[in-house]
């Protein structure tokens, strides 16, 4: 079967809209956590960490805690967007889902400390941990399942008589 720009267009639009999902998820998640789970992972504090001191090394002074927090949930949102987009669409969609979304959450665990912005927000215990992990897998099984949902090729049983497609 010959592959079109709108069959290109309609796989790109799909990996777009489930990567937002799975990145609205995640941040929906991690938000509400934090205001009733104590040793929720905190990973807005990261993220404002990492813009502060970006701005920092650019001699900037950066803003107050609340427009610093506003930051950090859109990059959050915008980065996740486009990681969990990688997700893409086929049947494959759910291990690479799922795939992205642990590897996420074993970086959300590892990788802060490494790069100066400490180990407490998303590691301070083995709850803090095993969450940060799972609420990540969750964004990328959102992901998959939006795009299955969308992407999915209709069965025969489904078409009308007046419908062609390759099924």
């Amino acid at each position: 079967m010959k592959k079109t720009k709108s069959h290109f267009l309609k796989k790109s639009l799909v990996s777009l809209a489930s990567g937002l999902s799975g990145a609205v998820a995640l941040t929906i998640v991690h938000e509400a956590a934090r205001r009733f789970i104590p040793n929720a992972p905190r990973m807005d504090i990261l993220g404002m960490r990492a813009i502060a001191r970006g701005m920092y090394k650019m001699n900037e002074q950066p803003p107050e805690e609340e427009k610093l927090f506003q930051y950090s949930i859109i990059g959050d949102i915008l980065s996740n967007s486009i990681y969990y987009s990688l997700t893409g669409t086929g049947r494959k969609a759910w291990l690479r889902g799922a795939t992205l979304g642990a590897l996420a959450g074993i970086g959300g665990v590892v990788l802060p400390g490494p790069m100066g912005l400490g180990t407490e927000p998303s590691g301070r215990t083995t709850q803090t941990k095993a969450m940060t992990i799972a609420w990540y897998l969750l964004g990328g099984l959102t992901a998959a399942a939006l795009s299955r949902t969308l992407f999915e090729k209709p069965t025969v049983e489904e078409l009308d008589e007046d419908d062609v497609a390759v099924v």
